[in-house]
């Protein structure tokens, strides 16, 4: 449940400790377009960007118990839009008054040969897949509805099919470290969302 749109900002200047600030949750496909109409009206006014995007997870297997691992993003509808290199720390889960879930994160825009360059790093593609939907922003919060697609053939992003019956819905905030507070603006925006979707602090390890 970790895939936000390419269309997200770079995160910039690199001696900077940003951290992603996440809710998660999810509305079954009868349900989408109740909660596209519910988002235009909380979201700040203007229509919803709309992306279709390709992302490659890639793994690096050291001494380390679990392996390192990058995401690799490119957009499949706009062009002339980089591709972008994510990384997402493990998550700060222990603090019970923050309202959110937090986590190292860092995203950078480069060059086309992308996945070449973490081949000859010695990273390894795990799997593939592909998301599309909309970006909806209230201030600093971005909020993402979409649907992840299985890429049936590998390399083939034509031939993909839908990995369930329900859309992904995350509510995240990229902002230095420190800022917990935003998890409380956070908490307020998700509470005008129910019934429709339930935003939670979510923990992957709940998940594998």
């Amino acid at each position: 449940m970790e895939a936000p749109p390419v269309t997200m900002m770079p995160v910039t200047g690199g001696t900077i400790n940003m951290m992603e600030y996440l809710l998660q949750g999810s509305v079954l496909d009868q349900s989408l377009e109740s909660l596209l109409h519910r988002l235009r009206g909380l979201c700040d006014n203007m229509e919803p960007e709309t992306f279709l995007d390709h992302e490659m997870v890639f793994l690096l297997k050291g001494q380390q118990a679990s392996p390192f691992v990058l995401r690799a993003r490119r957009s499949m509808d706009k062009s002339g839009v980089p591709w972008h290199l994510r990384y997402l720390g493990q998550p700060e889960i222990g603090d019970k008054n923050r309202h959110a879930l937090v986590r190292n994160c860092v995203d950078i825009a480069t060059s086309d040969n992308l996945t070449d360059f973490l081949v000859e790093m010695g990273f390894r593609m795990d799997h593939e897949f592909m998301a599309k939907g909309h970006v909806f922003r209230k201030g600093i919060m971005k909020i993402v509805v979409y649907k992840i697609f299985r890429i049936l053939m590998p390399g083939n992003t034509e031939s993909i099919e839908p990995l369930s019956l329900s859309y992904l819905v995350e509510l995240s905030v990229v902002a230095p470290a420190g800022q917990d507070v935003l998890s409380d603006d956070m908490r307020n925006f998700a509470e005008q969302l129910k019934p429709l979707v339930h935003l939670e602090k979510i923990d992957p390890k709940r998940l594998m």
